[in-house]
């Protein structure tokens, strides 16, 4: 129970160098020290994030246009899901809320109708950000007129954050941890033990060495829970290439008979890559369908990354909490790997053991991180499991798995009644909906309220909302030529 004054990050990349600007710099009187090596290296393919990752900016007062130039930032709208509904079938899933919902009702239910009675236009048509995305169109609104996100390089990332940590007293070491010491009498951390025989003690322990979890697994032994049969993808091919077009405002997904490709535009390159199950392709095959999809000179070797889905049984293990891929691992479909980074320093912020690791404060990190990934998880399985194709047998088998009940409870309300409720202020919102519809699960029916408009109405109510938007996103100037305005890049030069 003594007070934590010390605490120690095994492992920098973007979450060991998130954490330490946040605690270096909104946590006063603490010793921070981070342990990485140049040897490991942060290897930075491209990321997209989602809107979220702007509160955490604004916690650290990090200027915008700074960081966007510092890590060749273009913004994001959304995501562009190419063939998952089914082949040559495209939908985009952007960051914003879709129409005006009433106090009892969501949007939908009106589109629904409208679209019944024949006079409503695509669903994604009611969204600023996906009408937006659609034109490559962009520009900061007031009152947040307009949601989004960022592509940036997590390498120079990471090299950014650790700018301000450095500046709030961090204290960084090279080399490898060659032992974890543990007390024997309670099991916690004491201390890590460098191969050149350094040892730095700490009270609290922040694992972030990625998937191998050297303190929170290998050390502690929190036990993982396995998603694989959910979430059969295991394996991911990464490679940069120059940009040939202007870069734009959302990031593809394209999916194959196997798997899935990302395509994320930078200001000077964009960072590709492959999401696929060994089980039904290939590494060789698969690199080279990814090689043949790609445009643009290759910048890099294509590099294999293999993986497990799944998540940790306890996130906060003793005096040890596991932070980014080390803590689990969810394909990144839905680009939520930084935010759950971010998640999991703001929650250990905010129930921060000043006066000792307790065991409610741990048990509470758990259950909220718990019900945050599981949500997650539910989201993404959906995409897979919501679906046309069948034809191959990878998207077969998604198109015939059992998925959680969680899962199933909201896909049969949505198609029975065109419901969606937020629990536990999960992350999705809008974002049910427009998967659900973009992926071809239309409900059947609508909410009774939506009938106290008389069809005129209705008809008038979901044209002033498109027109509305179509009129805002006209005047936008184009994406790039706002980033070269706000944000140019020396790198993009």
């Amino acid at each position: 129970m003594n007070k934590v004054t010390k605490v120690v990050i095994a492992g920098g990349g973007t979450a060991g160098w998130m954490a330490a600007a946040a605690l270096t710099k909104l946590i006063n009187n603490l010793e921070v020290t981070l342990i990485e090596s140049e040897e490991i290296g942060t290897v930075g393919v491209g990321e997209a994030t989602i809107p979220t990752l702007i509160f955490y900016h604004r916690l650290l007062k990090i200027n915008e246009a700074e960081f966007m130039k510092a890590v060749n930032a273009t913004f994001k709208l959304g995501i562009s899901f190419e063939n998952w509904r089914d082949v040559n079938e495209d939908y985009i899933h952007a960051f914003g809320v879709t129409g005006r919902d009433c106090w009892a009702a969501g949007f939908q239910h009106f589109w629904k109708k409208g679209r019944d009675k024949g006079f409503a236009s695509d669903y994604g048509d009611y969204c600023i950000e996906q009408v937006a995305a659609k034109r490559n169109r962009f520009a900061q609104l007031p009152k947040n007129g307009i949601n989004y996100a960022y592509h940036m390089d997590a390498s120079l990332y990471a090299k950014f954050l650790r700018g301000i940590a450095e500046q709030h007293g961090i204290k960084r070491i090279e080399g490898k941890i060659g032992k974890v010491n543990v007390c024997s009498e309670n099991g916690f951390i004491q201390s890590l033990e460098m191969e050149n025989g350094q040892v730095i003690e700490g009270d609290l322990f922040l694992d972030c060495t990625g998937q191998r979890g050297l303190l929170i697994e290998q050390t502690l032994h929190a036990g993982f829970e396995d998603w694989s049969h959910w979430l059969p993808c295991d394996s991911a091919i990464a490679i940069q290439t120059k940009a040939v077009e202007k870069p734009r405002a959302y990031t593809r997904s394209i999916a194959h008979p196997f798997g899935w490709q990302w395509r994320i535009p930078l200001q000077n390159r964009v960072g590709n890559g492959i999401v696929y199950s060994s089980k039904y392709v290939s590494d060789d095959e698969a690199k080279q369908t990814l090689l043949n999809n790609i445009e643009g000179e290759a910048l890099t070797e294509p590099r294999v990354i293999k993986f497990r889905t799944g998540t940790r049984r306890k996130h906060w293990h003793k005096n040890c909490v596991a932070v980014g891929l080390s803590s689990g691992f969810l394909e990144p479909l839905e680009s939520t790997s930084i935010h759950l980074i971010q998640q999991a320093i703001v929650r250990l912020l905010r129930i921060f053991p000043y006066d000792g690791v307790k065991q409610c404060d741990i048990d509470e990190f758990n259950e909220q991180t718990k019900v945050d990934v599981e949500a997650i998880r539910d989201f993404i399985i959906m995409h897979y499991k919501v679906t046309n194709r069948d034809d191959a047998d990878f998207w077969h088998y998604c198109r015939n798995m059992q998925v959680p009940e969680t899962l199933a409870h909201r896909l049969e309300l949505f198609q029975q009644t065109g419901k969606v409720f937020r629990k536990n202020n999960e992350l999705f919102d809008d974002s049910w909906q427009q998967v659900m519809i973009g992926q071809g699960l239309v409900p059947e029916h609508y909410h009774p309220i939506v009938d106290n408009m008389s069809d005129e109405e209705l008809q008038n109510f979901l044209k002033s909302i498109k027109d509305g938007i179509d009129n805002t996103v006209n005047q936008l100037p184009e994406h790039w030529q706002f980033i070269q305005q706000f944000c140019p890049s020396p790198l993009a030069n």
